[in-house]
């Protein structure tokens, strides 16, 4: 197949977002499809051949992400309207949706839109000024117009998927969780990572890895860490990312106490340092409350790092089955009592461990690459560009010279 990919963020932005987009990515090239990705140009972004990089402006509210121009945009979409194209799979519901979904109807090829992330709980933190009712109620109302102008959406968990049906979507609906690529999550070097950050060898840690975003929910991580060093008292908390919260969550740190026993790693590299930075945990630990999936949590798991988690949407599926992983409460007393009696038994923690590596290895990317190249197939088969409203194969993105029509160059035009 020939796939083009369109979404408003990818590396080097860090999130899960562009891991799902990576790892499927990169399974659908071995696989000898065709996979042209429009994204985003960052300063630091290393160029590939396959990847159009779209010029743009940091977002006021958030720095880090990357509002495409629509003018470089719409050229990025005219070109990819170029060639034989099979399907269009768009992953974010900004400019990349509106331009994917216009994308498609000018191919006349089917759009598969993946719901990465739960707007719901999303967008009140970063719209304060407007009341939670009506954050909701744009969400929702939001995610049912978007999902109906798209012919499959790809969702990562069953939950996500019950949050869809609630708000009335009826879109054909694949759960198709990101899988891990257990070739590259098969190392890690805790003393390596304990020496370069001055950690003694048997200070005992806990570990969380993420994007620093206040809808994680990391506040109440800080406070669980508080609450252990009761019986802990020279614990060590590890929180590795970046993110527009980090500033908040080091004064909060500071208020609590907690000022050398927390450490900001900032951004690590998936390859090698991310992997010591999990391995150095003693103990992982998560509690948002908007994950659609929770790729961080397998991650750990498949590192052999047993787990502390809230199991709330997405990493109810990861958590629940309480293989490697210990299911808690939102509580902090709960929640620190969990910590507290997985650092004291190292034995308990070797087990989790070896339960861990073994339940990820059932989320390999290689079986859920496969599933997406079926929905793929299935979509395409299901297709009527007459029922959809959308113009047939090659309608109106090649007209012969002197036509008065449109080229495809400008049905995108903003």
């Amino acid at each position: 197949m020939k796939i083009v990919k369109i979404s408003d963020v990818f590396f080097p932005r860090v999130n899960g977002v562009s891991t799902s987009i990576s790892i499927f990515r990169r399974e659908l090239i071995a696989r000898g499809h065709e996979v042209t990705l429009i994204a985003p140009a960052y300063p630091e972004a290393e160029a590939a051949a396959d990847v159009v990089r779209v010029a743009g402006r940091p977002v006021p509210f958030d720095p880090e992400d990357r509002l495409m121009n629509r003018r470089a945009l719409a050229r990025a979409c005219a070109k990819a309207a170029g060639g034989d194209v099979d399907v269009v799979h768009v992953h974010t519901p900004f400019l990349a949706h509106r331009f994917g979904v216009r994308l498609g109807r000018r191919l006349g090829v089917p759009v598969v839109e993946t719901y990465h992330t739960f707007f719901e709980e999303y967008f009140h933190h970063y719209a304060r000024f407007l009341p939670a009712s009506a954050t909701r109620w744009l969400a929702r109302s939001l995610s049912r117009s978007q999902c109906k102008a798209v012919d499959r959406l790809i969702v990562p968990s069953a939950a996500m998927k019950r949050v869809l049906d609630r708000y009335g979507v009826d879109t054909p609906t694949e759960v198709l969780p990101t899988g891990l690529d257990l070739a590259e999550l098969n190392n890690g070097d805790a003393a390596r990572f304990r020496r370069q950050h001055g950690i003694d060898a048997s200070r005992p840690s806990i570990v969380h890895v993420g994007r620093l975003a206040f809808e994680k929910n990391i506040e109440f991580l800080l406070q669980v860490a508080a609450r252990v060093r009761h019986d802990v008292p020279d614990l060590l908390m590890i929180i590795a990312g970046e993110g527009p919260a980090e500033a908040s969550l080091r004064r909060y740190a500071a208020r609590l106490g907690l000022d050398g026993y927390v450490l900001f790693t900032g951004y690590l590299s998936r390859q090698k340092e991310l992997q010591d930075c999990y391995r150095a945990g003693d103990v992982f630990v998560f509690s948002s409350r908007t994950e659609t999936q929770g790729l961080v949590l397998l991650e750990a798991l498949a590192l052999g790092v047993p787990v502390v988690s809230t199991a709330v949407m997405g990493t109810r599926s990861i958590v629940e089955p309480e293989r490697g992983a210990v299911r808690t409460e939102e509580k902090v007393a709960d929640f620190a009592h969990e910590v507290t009696a997985l650092l004291s038994d190292p034995e308990r923690r070797r087990r989790l461990g070896e339960e861990a590596r073994s339940f990820a290895a059932e989320w390999s990317s290689g079986a859920m690459t496969e599933r997406l190249v079926d929905a793929y197939a299935k979509t395409i088969a299901a297709f009527s560009p007459r029922r959809s409203g959308r113009a047939r194969p090659g309608s109106g993105l090649h007209r012969p010279r002197g036509s008065s029509r449109p080229a495809a160059a400008d049905a995108y035009s903003p």
